[in-house]
This record gives C-alpha cells, sequence and structure tokens, in this order.
C-alpha cells in the first residue's frame, strides 16, 4: 500500500472508526474498570442524551439481492463535550445508557494526544483480544460440525 495513503486525515478517520467500533462493543465492566483506571477524571458535559431509539435494520437476500426492512433494533446514543473542547460519541445496541456515556467520553479521550495511548493500551486493545477470542472460538465450534461432501468417481460405465 502507498505509504501517502497510509498517513494522513484518513488514517486518522479509521483509527478512529476502529476505536467507535470497537466502544461500541465494550461490555460494561470493561468500561467501568478503564474509567477508575483513569488518572485524571475529565469535566465533562452532556450534549445529547444519553437517549434510546429504534433503527430499521434492512437485509439483502445472498447480501446481493434486492434490500429489504429486516426489523427493528435498540438502540442507545449520547454525545459529551470535554472541557478541553473535544466531543465525543457513542452509540450501541442495546438500552446501557451508562455504557454508551463512557463509551463516548473514551471516544472523547481517544481523540486527545494526552489520553490516546491510555484509551489504547487500557480500554481498546482488551476489547479487540476479547472479540478475537470470542471469534477463534466460534470458528472452532463451527468447524467441529463441518460436513466435507466429495463424490466418488465409479470408473467408465
Amino acid at each position: 500500500m502507498d505509504l501517502a495513503k497510509q498517513i494522513g486525515p484518513n488514517a486518522e478517520t479509521n483509527g478512529r472508526r476502529r476505536a467507535v467500533g470497537l466502544l461500541a462493543r465494550a461490555m460494561t465492566d470493561e468500561l467501568r474498570a478503564a474509567w477508575d483506571k483513569l488518572p485524571a477524571k475529565p469535566e465533562v458535559k452532556p450534549v445529547r442524551g444519553p437517549e434510546t431509539g429504534l433503527v430499521m435494520v434492512r437485509g439483502r437476500i445472498g447480501g446481493g439481492g434486492a434490500p429489504f426492512n429486516l426489523g427493528e433494533a435498540t438502540v442507545t446514543r449520547a454525545t459529551v463535550l470535554l472541557a478541553s473542547g473535544t466531543a465525543g460519541h457513542g452509540q450501541a445496541l442495546g438500552t446501557s445508557k451508562d455504557n454508551v456515556r463512557l463509551a463516548a467520553i473514551f471516544d472523547a479521550l481517544w481523540q486527545e494526544a494526552g489520553t490516546r495511548d491510555f484509551v489504547e493500551t487500557t480500554l481498546l486493545a482488551p476489547i479487540e483480544a476479547r472479540i478475537a477470542a470470542e471469534d477463534k472460538q466460534k470458528a472452532e465450534e463451527t468447524a467441529a460440525t463441518r460436513v466435507d461432501f466429495f463424490t466418488m468417481v465409479r470408473g467408465d460405465d
């Protein structure tokens, strides 16, 4: 890959997209443990929420068919503003307002140079490791039930 494509605004956007995605999948105990380890608690002002609502989930048959409305899913979102002026956004499936509020705070902290390493090592790396372990376990359980079909040829009849 070209070095110019790896650095610059796209790298920052991709990093934040990764961080917000991991924060959306964080568990309550992971977020609270990181909050408790935070050396200096930031001053946080709520901008929006946390608020819970519904989103329409759309699907496609076979991944490429015509889209259709599958159903609704409950989603909670929040936006916070740190005293430094950095805005953080959090969203997740479900109704856990505390999780989403903490996710928004950690999103804002991730954006600041002074606390990004803390968020990466204390929170995002363990979440990423947990998700990878869960995916590996699921793949192993699925592989155990795999059936290979083959055809035997019985000669030229």
